[in-house]
């Protein structure tokens, strides 16, 4: 409790100081089962980086049980992720400010709804509110090779989260 007491009384100096990034890299993972990822691209000249928790899918089923359809899920483990953009963009063909979003997704087996939302830190999806919501758009699923752990990638006009042999693409580019 003493630690904890000290971290939180340093951490809040220096948020006050400025010395702090108030969008810290997400708790140490050595004790998770899901380690944390980190994706960082370049997309039309926009910087983009997604900080994300791992899930292994351990050969349980996933979609439409572990990760029930029809419901926002914080897209992977622990910490809600985040995608951060450095310049204004465009998502699907529509606008979003630059900045840094937690990302939850709506999965359901035809399209999915990927959500920007405005509240970046936050545990899981358990105090999600859509009333924060920044942007949400409808894409389509597709499949792939199997990937274990969850992921993302990106290349020059896209990011990808991977999951098994589902594959959930969104376009990016900058406004």
């Amino acid at each position: 409790m003493v630690r904890l007491c000290r971290f939180l009384l340093l951490l809040a100096l220096g948020v006050a100081l400025g010395t702090v990034d108030t969008y810290a890299q997400r708790a140490d993972d050595a004790d998770r089962a899901s380690k944390n990822g980190k994706t960082e691209a370049e997309i039309d000249g926009v910087n983009v980086v997604l900080e994300y928790g791992r899930p292994n899918a351990k050969d349980r089923e996933v979609w439409g049980k572990l990760v029930p359809y029809g419901k926002v899920w914080r897209t992977g483990a622990n910490e809600a992720t985040t995608i951060s953009f450095d310049a204004p963009v465009t998502i699907e063909g529509e606008p979003l400010d630059a900045g840094t979003y937690s990302l939850f997704t709506i999965p359901n087996e035809d399209e999915w709804v990927i959500i920007f939302n405005n509240t970046a830190e936050q545990w899981g999806a358990f105090n999600y509110d859509s009333e924060q919501d920044a942007l949400r758009v409808t894409v389509t699923p597709g499949s792939g090779e199997h990937v274990e752990s969850m992921d993302f990638v990106a290349d020059e006009s896209t990011v990808k989260l991977r999951w098994l042999e589902t594959v959930v693409p969104f376009s990016v580019a900058a406004q």
